[in-house]
């Protein structure tokens, strides 16, 4: 299926499935199309051990009746399909009523991602050759270092938006990411190194953009370190967290709770608190998906609204949510270009992109050698959140203990436990560098690419789960 210079549907066809849509009475309907091609790539110690290439279409329709709403979907494009798949969400929706009158005006708007170097440009063996670096880069930095395990995604996901609101919208959405993974043993144990970096970009991102052999080295020197690193001792005590991945907290025990997922439903421990005071004054943060080449950024959202720079929190202010269509119906306020979906089998709801904490003013060394005891984790790992309270658990993948400002060991089995409400009034210094790191998201509308990023920041106690005993 090639994409028309218009989309990837005629705007006859697309009005038509639209009215069909409408017919038992939605005062909205939404018309999604997707033609996605993705490669992806594994090798184990420089070997490949898959390679697999794919090409997914389908589209999704919409309907809204004030808050209501009802979704359908289809793996096809053709018109017949399209308006059954109209009609199987109407009928969701309710009882056929009339056919909508009045004609819809379209505004046509086509956005794509320059890259100098497209994906269907390049063979398997440029793409192989970009993974064994890394793998090599793995194994040359220690003979601790037993097996380098290196993962490779590119994608191009084309989609074409329509709507009742008038908007016929087409983009073009490349992607790539590279993951490498190192583990390190000692005959006894083992412990894994990794780093993820991607963004929006074409293959030039392996010339001009990231680093795969520098990553290489960071992710085995990770594994080395932990392997004989102590366990870390439990207690409640002041915590460093990195830049980069280390906003992972703030996305998952905040982030969540601010979108109108969450706030809309109530549902959030974020309702009704516009305006006062939840953070630390240290503390703004922003979500933007206008940064160009970054892994969470977006052209357009999922419903053809214009992504922005939200602002979430100012000086430990609440400043905002992020709200989609339907959530704005619910909560009456406007969308801020935030409404995301992993693919047309998913209805869009609001979603994060790039969110993280902006740059304080605080000496960084400082956070450290001010600390009489406590954790400074380097790197963040998974964890779990419960966004109505804010509550979670996230594993600590490289941490170091702190005594009398110095930096006295590695430890691993770190856990940092608490309260994102609760931690954000905590949170004593922030840094002046503001770093990132890509993930992938997950929630009701699917699976999305977003960065997480903060400067280093302290927390000034904190939950510190471990096993260990004392480290002197």
């Amino acid at each position: 299926m090639n994409p028309t210079p218009t989309g990837l549907i005629s705007e006859l066809t697309a009005l038509a499935v639209l009215k069909e849509a409408q017919k038992s009475g939605a005062d909205y309907a939404e018309l999604f199309l997707e033609d996605n091609e993705s490669t992806r790539i594994e090798m184990i110690d420089g070997k490949v051990e898959s390679a697999n290439y794919s090409r997914i279409c389908g589209a999704g329709v919409r309907v809204l009746l004030g808050t209501q709403s009802a979704y359908a979907y289809c793996a096809d494009i053709n018109e017949q399909s399209l308006m059954d798949t109209a009609r199987a969400a109407a009928a969701a929706l309710g009882e056929a009523k009339f056919a909508p009158n009045g004609e819809i005006t379209l505004s046509r708007n086509n956005f794509t991602t320059p890259v100098k170097q497209r994906f269907d440009s390049i063979g398997n063996a440029d793409r192989i050759d970009v993974m064994r670096k890394g793998a090599r880069a793995i194994k040359a930095t220690s003979p601790e270092v037993t097996q380098a395990l290196v993962r490779y995604l590119d994608q191009v996901q084309r989609v074409t938006i329509v709507n009742t609101d008038g908007q016929f919208v087409t983009d073009e959405r490349p992607r790539t990411r590279i993951y490498l993974q190192a583990i390190a043993m000692n005959g006894t144990e083992a412990q894994t190194g990794y780093e993820g970096p991607g963004c929006i970009r074409g293959f030039e991102t392996y010339r001009e953009v990231i680093d795969v052999e520098k990553h290489a080295k960071s992710a085995a020197d990770m594994a080395v370190t932990m392997l004989h690193a102590p366990e870390c001792p439990a207690g409640n005590l002041p915590v460093v967290i990195d830049g980069g991945f280390g906003g992972v907290i703030f996305h998952e025990a905040c982030g969540h709770s601010l979108e109108a997922t969450a706030v809309g439903r109530n549902n959030s421990v974020f309702c009704g608190k516009l305006n006062t005071k939840i953070a630390a004054d240290c503390v703004s943060a922003v979500d933007d998906g206008t940064m160009p080449g970054e892994w969470g950024s977006i052209n357009v959202d999922d419903e053809g609204g214009k992504p922005q720079r939200n602002l979430l929190i100012e000086n430990g202010v609440l400043k905002g949510y992020l709200i989609d269509k339907l959530g704005s119906r619910r909560m009456g306020m406007p969308s801020t270009g935030s409404s995301r979906r992993q693919g047309y089998m998913f209805a869009p709801t609001s979603r994060m992109t790039n969110t993280f904490i902006c740059e304080g003013s605080d000496d960084e060394e400082e956070m450290i050698s001010g600390m009489a005891e406590g954790l400074f984790a380097r790197k963040m790992g998974g964890g779990s959140v419960n966004p109505p309270t804010g509550e979670f658990n996230f594993s600590v993948a490289e941490g170091y203990w702190v005594k009398n400002g110095k930096i006295v060991s590695p430890v691993r089995g770190a856990t940092l436990i608490g309260k994102g409400s609760e931690v954000l009034l905590k949170i004593d210094r922030v840094g002046k560098t503001m770093t990132m790191a890509p993930g992938m998201c997950g929630s009701l509308s699917g699976s999305v690419p977003t960065n997480v990023g903060q400067p280093r920041i302290r927390v000034s106690g904190m939950t510190i789960g471990g096993k260990g005993g004392a480290i002197e």
